[in-house]
This record gives structure tokens, sequence and C-alpha cells, in this order.
């Protein structure tokens, strides 16, 4: 099932001929619906491209999206027919059959780009149907996977982001971007236009450190491992501090008590890979972790210097608190204000000097 790079699908956009199918899908929605308007743009041609464009929402049956494409375009050399979140493991055999038997009969004056800008695909471990529909669309058509971005490629893309808006952005007032709103390339975009427009709001073109701090908000699981972070260092302030923060956005207790256990829970995968002769990596058999290796890294960082014991009865306390937290009267606050405090004293007193 071989895929094109993002390179290569730049590559194409800009040549004359276009392929007969292309599906984009992937982690990083925002790039996805970037790259699918400007493909169903070039495919639907210049000359009467209103007519020459037919978008269908994911609810459009196998028949109605097959009549379009196959259809010749209106006084223009070429058509885009362009399907959103097609249901791909919705569809029974019969649907799935046509939509198959389209592949391979799309002529060459169409384009159906099969797109995906909300549905969860699960890429990793695919359902029969979806690898399949996958493996059929390489043979016949180009894939086009946008992933989770790395550090550096979103560091380059907010900087460049902000000379187009006429703002300046040095490197390290970009990674404090990152560190608080996360990896999500719309998040990023979104929280990026704010800081632009404020900073020449204000008679300015550099975006302070300062403006970061006051504007940006703060994504909820970053905030959250941030805390974790805390907790194992010992640090009280901080660890109450980012609580604080996270109950002044409204945040979800619950939500709260989740992530912070999946902090939790990497370390003890991390530990079990290694007493069963594995490397703290391999830990990522057990879990969802593709491009979100971070969780690893700060997992093992933080299992460095823990006695056995430790995290197991951290692991309790969590536990505890989650059954407070849904059978209580207790204030939600309380409730998670008295877990740090006691995840916090078994860190610190079980810690290895």
């Amino acid at each position: 099932m071989p895929e094109l790079s993002e390179g290569e699908f730049k590559k194409e956009l800009s040549r004359d001929t276009l392929r007969s199918l292309y599906v984009l899908y992937g982690e990083e929605k925002f790039l996805v619906r970037s790259a699918a308007r400007r493909l169903i743009e070039k495919a639907s041609g210049e000359a009467f491209s209103e007519f020459n464009r037919n978008e269908f929402p994911a609810t459009a049956s196998v028949d109605a999206v097959a009549d379009a494409a196959l259809a010749l375009p209106v006084f223009s050399e070429h058509k885009c027919v362009a399907v959103s979140d097609l249901p791909v493991e919705e569809l029974d055999a019969i649907e799935t059959g046509k939509l198959f038997e389209l592949f391979d009969t799309l002529p060459e004056t169409t384009t159906l780009v099969l797109w995906f800008p909300t549905e969860e695909q699960d890429l990793r471990r695919p359902g029969a149907k979806l690898r399949n529909f996958l493996k059929k669309a390489g043979e016949t058509g180009g894939l086009v996977a946008f992933r989770t971005r790395e550090d550096g490629d979103l560091l380059r893309r907010l900087m460049h982001q902000a000379e187009k808006n006429g703002c300046i952005l040095e490197r390290p007032v970009a990674k404090r971007i990152i560190d608080y709103a996360g990896r999500d390339v719309t998040l990023l975009s979104h929280e990026l236009e704010k800081l632009c427009a404020f900073t020449l709001g204000q008679g300015t073109q550099t975006i302070t450190r300062e403006t970061v701090d006051a504007m940006t908000y703060r994504n909820t699981e970053v905030v959250i491992f941030q805390m974790g972070d805390a907790l194992m260092a010992g640090r009280y302030e901080d660890a109450f501090l980012y609580l604080d923060t996270l109950l002044s956005q409204n945040e979800e207790p619950v939500v709260i008590l989740s992530t912070l256990a999946s902090a939790y829970i990497d370390m003890y995968r991390i530990q079990t890979a290694l007493e069963s002769g594995m490397t703290a990596s391999d830990a990522a058999l057990f879990g969802e972790y593709k491009g979100r290796e971070f969780r690893l890294r700060n997992a093992s960082r933080n299992l460095r210097g823990m006695r056995s014991g430790v995290l197991q009865e951290s692991l309790n306390l969590l536990l505890d608190a989650d059954i407070t937290l849904k059978s209580s009267r207790l204030s939600a606050r309380i409730v998670l204000e008295e877990l740090i405090a006691r995840l916090l004293l078994t860190a610190k007193g079980e810690r290895a000097s």
C-alpha cells in the first residue's frame, strides 16, 4: 500500500495532469482539509468549474458518486468529484463492490477525491474493510497521509506563518506556543493568528514570550502531562498551579483525572517492558503512541530514580480518587487537590536520592 509523500503530492498538484483517484487522510485534519481544497480546485479546472465540481457528504450513496464520476465534464477537459468522510467501515459488501468497480473504471477526465476532514480512521490498527479500501485505492490511485508533525516541522510552520502575517516569531517563543497549545496544527494555526493580530494591534511585529504567556490557550492534555512532570519532580507550587489553570478553563474533573492517570500508566508500561527484558521504546507496543512518542520520553524520564512501590501506590491513589469523584458529593476541586497532595508526598517519600 504505497503512499505519496506530501512533497510528491505537491509536485503532482503543479502538473497539468492528475490521477483519477486520490485519498487524503491522517491525524492532521487541518492539513487534510487545506490539501483537499487545493486538489479539488485544481481538478475542477478553470473553465466552468462550478459545473465540473461535484462535492458529496458522507451520506451520499456510491451510485450517486459513480454517476457523477462517470459523466463527462461540461465544456471542459476535466472535472472533480469529491466525497468527505466516506464511511468505509459501514459500507456493505454490495456498496464496497460498487466502489471498487468505480476505482477501476474512472475516466481520465475525472479526478475522484476521497478525503477525511473529521472522520477518525484507526490507521494503526485498521479493520478489514479499511485495509481493503486503502489497498485498492493505493493500487488505482494516490494515497496521501497527513500524519502528526515532528517538533522541527511544527516550529518551521509557525515561524513561516508568522512571517506571512507580517510578524516576527523567534524559535524559542514558537516552542513555547507548542508547549502550551499542543501539537495539533489546526489549533496552533488559530493561536498564531490570534497572537499576530494582537501583536500588530499593539503597533509592533515581534511576538513576545509575555504575549504568549498571557494569551495562548493551554491545551488540556499538555497541561496535565506538565502537571504529571511536576508531581514526579516534587514541585508543589507548579503542580497546584497547573491544576488551577485546568479548573479555570472549566475542564471536566473526570477528564483531568483520566489524563493524569494515563501519564502514570505510561510509566507502568515502560516499567513492565524493562522488567520483561525489553527496552523503554518497546512500551509503544502496549498503547497508541504513533506521533505521541513524547509521552514515552516523559514517562521514561520520570521513572528514573523511582523505587518500585511508588508507582503502584500512585496508581492506587488515582483509582481511589476516581471512585470518590464519581460517587461522593465532595467538591471535585477538593478531591483533585487532595490527590495531588498525596501523589506529591508519595513521590517525595519514596524517590531515591
